[in-house]
């Protein structure tokens, strides 16, 4: 069985790269969940939740004390749009157009890492076939130079040498691009319910100042 520094070595330089995106991609999977948590993406909705609940009870001193310590995004959202309610320099509109400045911030925030993971997805195949294409070139060389002495053998070897790249293309896309989906999901869900504590707030919310 070959071993897979042997993969590498056969595999040539597509190889090496689509190796390299491997360890890129493990480690901006990583980067991503440890960034999510810290954004409270499974984690925080409960507190924003109490906290929307006492700002409809007219308590607003204490919903704002509830979410001051907070750095969920949900939390940084609700506490946003809360203070802009309550500040009477602000018209009602000019309160609705400061929180989604702010909402769109923690979204680009939230949504941060997702682009190199889709650029991934996208050159980590097209660099398989690369690979592929340039060993299969090599094969056919080596056949037309060995003429009728050629070996299938031979030949067969450096079609399933060229033909690594490509699975390893394959490997390290298929993984990104559920991560890339699983991320994409999670940023739409908690952009739907950062829209929906804000409707709450500014529909049913506190008096102003």
């Amino acid at each position: 069985m070959t071993e897979f520094p042997d993969l590498l070595t056969r595999g040539g330089p597509v190889i090496w790269a689509i190796a390299a995106l491997s360890v890129i991609t493990f480690g901006l999977i990583l980067w991503k969940v440890y960034r999510l948590t810290g954004l409270g993406a499974w984690s925080g909705g409960r507190a924003t939740q109490e906290a929307i609940g006492l700002w409809q009870t007219g308590d607003a001193e204490g919903a704002l004390a509830r979410l001051a310590a907070r750095r969920s995004i949900r939390a940084r959202l609700a506490h946003a749009a809360m203070t802009a309610f309550r500040d009477p320099g602000l018209p009602a509109e000019a309160a609705r157009e400061d929180t989604t400045r702010i909402a769109r911030g923690l979204l680009a925030e939230l949504r941060t890492g997702l682009r190199p993971l889709d650029l991934i997805v996208t050159i980590a195949p097209l660099l398989g076939l690369l690979g592929t294409v340039l060993g299969m070139i090599a094969a056919f060389q080596a056949l037309q130079e060995a003429g009728v002495r050629a070996d299938p053998a031979t030949l067969a070897g450096g079609i399933w040498e060229a033909l690594l790249t490509t699975a390893a293309g394959m490997a390290v896309a298929i993984p990104a691009s559920m991560a890339l989906t699983w991320f994409d999901s999670i940023a739409d869900r908690l952009q739907g319910e950062m829209e929906d504590d804000a409707t709450r707030i500014f529909t049913r919310g506190g008096p102003r100042r």
